[in-house]
């Protein structure tokens, strides 16, 4: 069995955990959401400041709870990639001064390998191959799950990610920060075909349409007509009925392109990671779906679709088990491919 201590700071959740192979034996979060809705998004310098203040508390939590000491701990991983660099750099160096003053293996993980690994903390007998829909504030991706640290991105946003979509059109709206919860909430009482509105398809040359790629900026300007257009006939603006029919037209978009990306690579899972894998409609589109075509669709627990330190820590401790540990000198990255995440390891 191997244990590592994990950090995760890539944008505004400072979380530390402790896990076991693929058991949480502590996971503390400690969420700065409260202090970037007063700007509507994130601030990246106030992050970083807070995250400064709580890391070192946050570390000590993640050590009580599990009623563990620093003798058990077999190595030391934090998030490196991608992320608000100056966000990243607090983790980073909080798990490196740790790995040096307890002699332990420092490991930097990439942000998106956690994701995928958040669904192994629900689902520890999970094997690859399967596929992986990354859905978050920053990144909407159909990968296919190969090995640890084998990926092949198969489809992508070609700009907005859904989760960015949804702060947007909550913005748009004035619903406030974050958008993915309340736009969930408020759809709950709306009609979700009350509005047609566009998948967002990307073209193929000489025709067609690319089968797992997409795009979300079109859907979020034609909200913003949508909105526009009532506005100007008067009367009262019908949030509900339109956060409905955008959070319908998100999730039936997804849905389409990760069934079908299943079905042509012969893959039976589907594991979904990131924030938006916790939204109700594509969970019960997803689900639908899946069930009608035979296939296994897989959602990490509410808790650990956000940001946390448990899924980082997931995955530290597979790549510690092979061998693999990053070196003192390794850096943060605002961006890396996935399919690059065996650089950031020395073998």
């Amino acid at each position: 069995m191997t244990t590592v201590l994990a950090i995760e700071t890539s944008c505004d959740e400072t979380a530390v955990a402790i896990v076991k192979n693929r058991q949480v034996c502590s996971s503390i979060i400690a969420s700065q959401i409260p202090i970037h809705q007063q700007y509507g998004g994130v601030v990246p310098e106030v992050a970083s400041r807070q995250h400064l203040e709580i890391i070192n508390q946050a570390i000590a939590q993640a050590l009580d709870e599990s009623a563990m000491n620093w003798g058990q701990i077999d190595g030391i991983a934090a998030t490196c990639a991608p992320g608000l660099v100056g966000a990243l750099l607090v983790g980073l160096t909080a798990a490196k001064t740790l790995a040096m003053v307890h002699e332990k293996p420092f490991l930097g993980v990439h942000h998106l390998e956690g994701h995928i690994y958040a669904t192994y903390l629900a689902q520890p007998n999970l094997d690859p191959p399967f596929l992986s829909l990354l859905v978050s504030g920053g990144h909407t991706s159909l990968i296919y799950v190969k090995d640890c640290g084998n990926y092949e991105t198969l489809g992508e946003t070609r700009d907005d990610a859904a989760g960015e979509a949804f702060d947007k059109v909550s913005r748009l709206l004035k619903l406030g920060y974050p958008g993915g919860p309340v736009i969930d909430k408020l759809a709950q009482t709306g009609d979700p075909q009350a509005f047609a509105l566009p998948e967002g398809r990307i073209s193929l040359p000489g025709g067609g349409y690319h089968p797992y790629d997409g795009s979300f900026s079109g859907l979020k300007t034609a909200v913003l007509r949508l909105v526009q257009q009532l506005e100007k006939d008067g009367g009262q603006l019908p949030v509900a009925d339109i956060a409905a029919s955008f959070q319908e037209t998100i999730a039936k978009a997804l849905t389409k392109r990760a069934i079908a990306c299943a079905r042509d690579y012969g893959l039976n899972t589907i594991a979904v990671g990131g924030g938006v894998a916790a939204n109700s409609g594509l969970r019960k589109h997803l689900q639908a779906a899946a069930a009608e075509h035979n296939l296994q669709v897989l959602f990490p627990p509410l808790k650990f679709c956000t940001d946390n330190a448990a899924m980082i820590g997931c995955a530290a401790t597979d790549h510690l088990s092979r061998g693999h540990t990053s070196s003192l000198t390794l850096g943060v990255h605002s961006r890396l491919p996935l399919t690059q995440v065996m650089q950031l390891y020395e073998r």
